[in-house]
């Protein structure tokens, strides 16, 4: 899968444990409008998708991600890559570590009904649900995030700016 771009703060020693745990991404278009997570606590937007399970296929974290985060179920057939984005900084879990998650997006249709949420308990304290929003609108709101959790406040950064190659690539299309 191409690299859209990378994220490395650099913020950690090189000797450090280097802990990593991909993560798969949805982007589901539907009626001009994406389907994004939406933290009512927080106010950001973000993909739907999460870490990919040792010995889980990338596509099969996204179908079980998005379906638990947002509810929909996600049409294995029409899944194709967009991109993947790396991010390292040291992590704000344990000292002497670096965080390093590589996020794999994908292009993806849902089906047309949804299901409950099965959230973890951090995403409901967050408030996670789901909007169908005007791409415009989803990356105004992240540009104008800001978080006392500078951890919180990089991924967000990082979803805005696939959201803008998300709408670049979806201008390119209809040229």
């Amino acid at each position: 899968m191409k690299e859209l771009f990378r994220i490395d703060l650099k913020d950690y020693e090189e000797e450090y444990n280097i802990y990593k745990r991909p993560s798969a991404r949805g982007i589901i278009i539907k009626n001009r409008e994406i389907a994004l997570v939406y933290s009512k606590k927080e106010k950001y937007y973000k993909f739907p998708g999460g870490g990919i399970k040792e010995n889980e296929d990338m596509r099969s974290a996204l179908i079980r991600e998005v379906r638990e985060e947002v509810g929909l179920i996600v049409i294995p057939d029409t899944i194709r890559e967009f991109g993947s984005v790396m991010r390292r900084q040291k992590s704000n879990y344990s000292s002497d570590t670096i965080f390093e998650q590589e996020n794999f997006y994908f292009f993806c249709q849902a089906e047309n009904r949804s299901v409950e949420q099965e959230l973890d308990d951090y995403e409901k304290e967050a408030e996670f649900c789901l909007r169908f929003v005007d791409i415009d609108d989803a990356i105004k709101t992240d540009r104008d995030y800001h978080s006392e959790d500078f951890f919180n406040e990089i991924m967000i950064k990082r979803e805005m700016k696939v959201l803008q190659l998300v709408k670049d690539h979806l201008q390119y299309d209809k040229a």
